[in-house]
């Protein structure tokens, strides 16, 4: 999986989508949900790994990232909320503090842009896990690499997150990052996407280390339920970005072409500090009134909605 420029979705309807008789709601034993994951894995790679699905990744995996660090922060008891995480990711000044929430993004915004070929991919994630830990990176991904290839990716995701939670109990966000990068790797991706956290709870985690195998089917499932989620909103995200180019022609302000592309590839937009005075990534200057009138005139077209519902300190993402 690669980023890969997006194009006008002709017709939504052709988008990979999941059968219906993934939505069962019957008992499960290892071998249903075996079954069943090997429909939901194609149908998430044929989304992810096709550019002409016109799923906009870099924003499917900004937005994963925030999913991610809400829920991992409730695994390592905070209750923050997912915009209390936004905002102190954003709306924080670059020369203070953010905190443990904006911090919990910040994490999960350097995951995204980890990249798993090269021989020194293992690099990123020792950056990101600390010199404490450096040293299992290894054997963590080669048994899960063994028993996914045996068992199928889910079990390879337990596999890792068991071994990090017995070496830490208190881990869980690197629990939950091996995991995304054994789903990643069984999937032959480039990049991670941060998918196997969001719906976890710290009581499956716990069980996980204390009733060994017995724990492992309950976090398979949600593991699954989570990267079926991620279907829907991969979907969504391509239909939405979509509509975003399609009335883009329409936008005359100097550097409509950048922004429209800042809003493709970032889940949330801060006017005044990411496009003004210059569109970020560019050279291109934007007045602070300028910005905001642009930000708008997406909201009046349909494409696009402010997040927090204030008068001031406003963002705005791709709508939905």
């Amino acid at each position: 999986m690669t980023y890969q420029p997006g194009h006008i979705l002709d017709d939504p309807s052709s988008l990979p989508k999941l059968p219906p008789w993934i939505a069962s709601t019957r008992a499960e034993i290892p071998e249903t949900v075996a079954f069943r994951s090997g429909a939901v894995m194609t149908v998430v790679d044929a989304l992810v790994s096709d550019p002409g699905h016109g799923v906009p990744l870099k924003l499917l995996a900004n937005r994963l990232a925030l999913k991610a660090a809400t829920a991992t922060s409730k695994l390592e008891g905070r209750m923050a909320q997912e915009a209390d995480i936004r905002d102190a990711y954003h709306l924080t000044p670059p020369s203070e503090a953010r905190g443990p929430d904006g911090d919990m993004l910040a994490f999960w915004r350097e995951v995204v842009r980890c990249r798993l070929n090269g021989r020194d991919w293992g690099a990123g994630l020792a950056a990101l896990i600390g010199s404490d830990l450096e040293t299992e990176i290894d054997g963590w991904l080669m048994g899960a690499a063994e028993h996914a290839q045996s068992h199928g990716a889910l079990a390879g995701c337990v596999v890792v997150m068991r071994a990090v939670l017995e070496l830490d109990d208190r881990a869980e966000r690197i629990a939950c990052l091996f995991s995304d990068v054994v789903l990643a790797r069984s999937l032959n991706w480039r990049t991670v996407l941060p998918v196997t956290a969001q719906c976890l709870s710290k009581a499956m985690l716990r069980d996980l280390t204390a009733a060994g195998q017995r724990a492992d089917l309950g976090v398979q499932q949600s593991i699954l339920k989570s990267v079926e989620d991620t279907i829907g909103l991969a979907r969504a995200l391509a239909q939405s970005s979509a509509a975003l180019r399609a009335v883009a022609p329409k936008l005359r302000a100097k550097g409509a072409e950048a922004a429209v592309a800042l809003f493709l590839s970032e889940n949330t937009v801060a006017p005044s500090t990411m496009l003004s005075p210059m569109i970020r990534g560019t050279a291109l200057p934007m007045t602070d009134r300028a910005a905001r009138r642009f930000c708008d005139r997406l909201v009046e077209l349909g494409v696009a909605r402010e997040l927090t519902g204030r008068p001031t300190f406003q963002l705005y993402g791709i709508a939905p």
